[in-house]
């Protein structure tokens, strides 16, 4: 295995993918020339060509309608939003014409397409381009939806994802791209739909996904130094989703809590909390909580925007309520 960034790894599954593949190709803002802005499609213009590496104009409806178009004639688009944030101006593409292409056409018209870039916060980039965008797009049946926490995982799941018959969304974690971790070196696919628990413990389950994996590992570690052992389940994929593993862990712990970087309101986990009472209510020992962003658009200041995201903090306190311990206590 090499030790490479999550960056990297992108680039490794695309081309991966687009070296076995000829109708693999990638469109988006600035993803030829310019390397892309996160330097995700890096080389890549060299390698193959500005037929299979293309610079879009700004105008996310139209890019991502030309690769939904792509994908019914037998393509297979990679279509990079700079960030998720932007696709919002393609929705009416992406659920109203890739994800019910399939079933409008009664099973004769495949839209074999990912969609990937970034989502949520970074750092001070305001209301407007911090937001978790998975809530959006996991609600719409027909598309799928993969949240990478680690490089291994993004190299696997997008290989996956581009290789799938359906629209697949692949959110990155903003703030990973730099994040570096062991890869494999051969061809690597990550099956969509299975769970990984990332840290094994018996008294609580976090179960959370992308890149509020990190929050979920660090908040753990800070439980351990008070001799209590957390589960942290990344579920990596939230459409398809693995209930399998969920009710595993909740049998296991007895006690839940879920962190998303997302608003509360109608949010990720909240249909996750909703599946854990009709399914394993008689595991749990304590009502499932659960740990979000702050339910307002994301501040700008620095002290605002920090108050605003879910930390470590948030997680070890909410443990401490499911096992009714006082927040102070060890």
């Amino acid at each position: 295995m090499a030790e490479m960034t999550y960056r990297d790894a992108l680039n490794a599954a695309m081309c991966q993918e687009m070296d076995r593949d000829d109708s693999v190709f990638l469109m988006g803002e600035e993803v030829a020339e310019y390397d892309g802005a996160y330097k995700v499609s890096r080389g890549m213009l060299a390698r193959y060509g500005d037929r299979r590496v293309v610079d879009s104009p700004i105008s996310e409806l139209g890019f991502a309608g030309l690769c939904i178009g792509a994908a019914t004639t037998g393509l297979r688009p990679i279509c990079e939003f700079m960030t998720f944030n932007f696709s919002f101006l393609a929705l009416d593409q992406v659920i109203n014409n890739a994800a019910k292409m399939f079933y409008m056409s009664n099973g004769h018209i495949s839209v074999p397409i990912v969609f990937r870039g970034p989502t949520g916060a970074a750092l001070q980039l305001s209301a407007q381009h911090s937001q978790a965008c998975e809530t959006y797009y996991v609600h719409a049946p027909g598309v799928k939806l993969v949240t990478p926490a680690t490089p291994a995982d993004a190299k696997g799941l997008l290989a996956a994802a581009i290789r799938d018959d359906d629209p697949v969304a692949v959110m990155e974690g903003e703030l990973l791209y730099n994040v570096r971790g062991e890869v494999p070196d051969e061809e690597y696919v990550i099956p969509l739909g299975v769970a990984d628990l990332k840290r094994s413990g018996g008294d609580v389950s976090i179960i959370t996904h992308g890149k509020m994996v990190h929050v979920a590992l660090q908040a753990a570690t800070m439980l351990a130094r008070e001799d209590i052992e957390a589960d942290v389940l990344d579920l990596r994929s939230l459409r398809p989703l693995d209930m399998d593993a969920i009710l595993e862990t909740v049998a296991r712990t007895n006690r839940v809590v879920y962190l998303e970087e997302g608003w509360p309101f109608a949010g990720v986990g909240a249909q996750i909390v909703a599946l854990i009472q009709e399914e394993a209510f008689d595991d749990l020992d304590a009502p499932v909580m659960r740990v979000t962003q702050a339910d307002v658009p994301m501040p700008y200041a620095k002290n605002l925007e920090q108050l605003a995201k879910p930390g470590a903090r948030n997680v070890v306190e909410a443990c401490k309520k499911v096992l009714y311990l006082p927040a102070g206590s060890s």
